[in-house]
């Protein structure tokens, strides 16, 4: 097992990276004395709930399985979790447990942050997108028809524990959903790692052990440590370092939106819109053409897709991209790149480059 700290005072919490680690009941100390209940969904419950039940002593009706699938990342599915829990009489020094992957993690923590305004939450994420990215640093929430994540807060759990052979269930397309987000981590802050994943991808796309366990923990390494920064997304008026982890998010939110949140996985969106920031850095001279055709290449290494949705025109784009949250005093800011692992938050750029990116990537 390998493990590091996100330092935010008292609020700090481990990760805790290795085979078997769900299943294991000395995970869970800081879940002892405590009242618990557990929320998943009908994936993840047929292979892990039994193990993380019997870990935690717990029985079948303190566990909550949600249906799958990023289109019930809403409201509803919020509202029937808090009912649940107020049916049970969850005390505020109850604990909730998320099992599963980022929109149960997502989910869960919103629950938890706002029931009886706020109780404690431990995120076990079974994605390999969740335990690189979205079960760490505190942001929960859903989805509205109007964009991505546009209702939540911001919750640290208690702890995060990411148990590498449970990747090995992941449907081969979750699994490059998740290395999506990874190749994101090396594009905006470590060309050293952008680099070893140039040469590691293979070994990551069969799971060896060594290449996943390197990947997870410097992907959460790197979020831990810009998350310590800037907590809250709130230094720089939101252009601060939190910012820069949503790299390729804008035009990603853009494609999930249009498409519904149905058709693509989140981390396919991220893909496409790190192409598209790459492409756009470069057209602006803030980054080579090389290295952006290093990001292109890589991506489409991993199978990911490098074009956006047919049918998507970059008017449809720049609507959805309006409501995005990076949005302030109603200027568009993206995160791009100064380089390979220099992501920046600009809202001073071309908008004639942007225009010509979304016109390249829309060309049918």
């Amino acid at each position: 097992m390998k493990s590091l700290t996100v330092e935010l005072a008292d609020r700090s919490y481990p990760i805790r990276i290795g085979a078997g680690l769900l299943a294991d009941a000395r995970q869970y100390a800081k879940a002892e004395g405590r009242r618990l209940k557990l929320v998943t969904d009908s994936n993840v419950a047929p292979l892990y709930l039994a193990h993380v039940l019997k870990a935690l002593n717990l029985k079948e009706e303190d566990a909550l399985v949600l249906p799958a699938g990023e289109e019930h990342k809403s409201w509803a599915t919020v509202e029937r979790v808090l009912d649940w829990m107020l049916g049970a009489r969850l005390n505020r020094d109850g604990l909730l447990v998320a099992l599963g992957g980022g929109v149960i993690g997502d989910m869960a923590g919103f629950a938890a942050a706002i029931y009886q305004r706020g109780i404690d939450f431990i995120q076990i994420p079974t994605t390999l997108l969740a335990q690189v990215d979205s079960s760490v640093g505190g942001k929960t929430g859903v989805n509205h028809p109007r964009g991505k994540n546009m209702i939540g807060a911001f919750h640290q759990p208690r702890l995060v524990l990411a148990d590498t052979a449970a990747l090995r269930t992941l449907p081969q397309r979750e699994l490059l959903a998740g290395i999506a987000e990874v190749i994101k981590y090396g594009m905006l802050a470590d060309s050293d790692f952008f680099k070893w994943l140039e040469q590691r991808l293979d070994d990551l796309l069969v799971l060896d052990t060594d290449a996943l366990t390197k990947a997870i923990y410097r992907s959460c390494e790197l979020k831990a440590r810009i998350v310590a920064q800037d907590e809250r997304e709130s230094l720089a008026g939101g252009a601060g370092p939190r910012a820069l982890l949503n790299l390729g998010h804008t035009f990603g939110h853009a494609i999930e939106t249009y498409t519904g949140y149905t058709q693509w996985l989140h981390g396919e969106a991220v893909a496409t819109g790190l192409v598209m920031a790459a492409d756009l850095s470069a057209r602006l001279g803030w980054m080579s053409a090389k290295d952006a055709e290093r990001c292109t290449q890589l991506v489409a290494r991993a199978g990911l897709p490098v074009k956006p949705p047919a049918g998507m025109t970059p008017d449809q784009f720049l609507e959805l991209m309006g409501h995005d949250k990076k949005v302030a005093n109603g200027k568009l800011r993206l995160v791009l790149m100064r380089g390979i692992g220099l992501a920046v938050v600009s809202g001073d750029f071309d908008k004639a480059a942007l225009q010509a990116t979304l016109e390249h990537f829309t060309q049918q």
